[in-house]
């Protein structure tokens, strides 16, 4: 299966460089023809377009997008109406109207919608998700992200949607259900509209607690996730790509309990690679990606009634 790129940025030269390493890289697309002349000569027998509608002439199965936020909704229901697989980045849109339709419309066409949830296709999340489905850590209590860095701030979304989103997606799945309420705050030092850094509070079913802290305005990087149980703690620390299990817990006597702690497992840092060929995966069998329409929905809901909260803050 050959895979058209349309958006040939930054982001977009990765998931080209791994489509080509897995040998599905079908066509590149973008308007800057200069950075297109620069493709088609590292990758001569590639086909190349200014515009994505010049793809979507029968030939072009699939479709993986990599262009602003705003532009995704177009281009995805365009190529799903062509007869296209959709991979999408995320965001996958802007709001939930337009991530809810654009859902329908590729049921309505039996044609697989995959987002760009990159961080779900970590070995080291799906290792903690079996970890916590097996009962390994006792009753689940809560699930903390932490994603701070001195990162590229921007002036029209705010950091929780430009790097906060994988966090989101992230929580939903280990915990398995939606929040049923949420708090938020943040602090806007940069830009009078948009937040630099936002705290979110979720509260789930069965007392379980999701805290999120994001910054691109911080003097350290910072990228993990801390889950605690009544038996026990993990710490993913993204940068590293470790899984470190804590074996402390407080006991029913009230009495601290500590058994050391322990590496236990330890990422590849490919998860790109592996999210892409999940794409492929699914486009041969036809089964529901796991970060399949419905699921990044879920995650565009949710951060719309956090955004509802924070403007409540403000």
């Amino acid at each position: 299966m050959q895979v058209a790129v349309v958006g040939a940025g930054a982001w977009g030269g990765n998931i080209i460089r791994n489509l080509a390493e897995l040998n599905a890289l079908g066509a590149i697309c973008d308007p800057n023809p200069e950075r297109l002349a620069a493709y088609a000569e590292s990758h001569p027998g590639v086909r190349t377009e200014t515009d994505y509608r010049a793809l979507l002439d029968g030939e072009c199965r699939a479709v993986a997008i990599a262009t602003p936020t705003s532009e995704h909704f177009e281009i995805a229901t365009a190529a799903i109406d062509a007869g296209c697989d959709v991979y999408v980045e995320k965001p996958v849109t802007h709001d939930s109207a337009s991530t809810r339709a654009l859902v329908a419309h590729a049921a309505a066409n039996d044609r697989i919608l995959m987002a760009g949830h990159l961080l779900l296709y970590q070995p080291a999340i799906t290792w903690i998700k079996d970890y916590l489905a097996a009962g390994k850590l006792g009753e689940l209590y809560g699930v903390r992200h932490e994603r701070l860095t001195l990162g590229r701030a921007r002036s029209v979304e705010n950091v929780l949607w430009d790097i906060g989103v994988h966090d989101v997606a992230v929580m939903l799945y280990l915990i398995d259900s939606l929040p049923q309420s949420i708090r938020a705050s943040g602090h806007r030092m940069l830009q009078l509209q948009v937040e630099d850094e936002v705290h979110v509070h979720l509260e789930f079913a069965g007392g379980v607690r999701g805290n999120l802290h994001v910054s691109w305005l911080w003097p350290e990087t910072t990228r993990r996730t801390i889950i605690r149980g009544s038996r026990g703690m993990l710490v993913y620390d993204e940068v590293a790509q470790t899984v470190t299990l804590h074996r402390k817990w407080i006991d029913e006597d009230l009495a601290n309990r500590d058994e050391g702690s322990e590496i236990v497992h330890r990422g590849d840092g490919q998860p790109l690679r592996l999210e892409l060929q999940h794409f492929l995966d699914r486009i041969a069998d036809r089964k529901p990606p796991l970060s399949d329409g419905e699921s990044a929905l879920a995650v565009i809901e949710t951060l719309e009634r956090v955004q509802a909260t924070l403007a409540e803050d403000r």
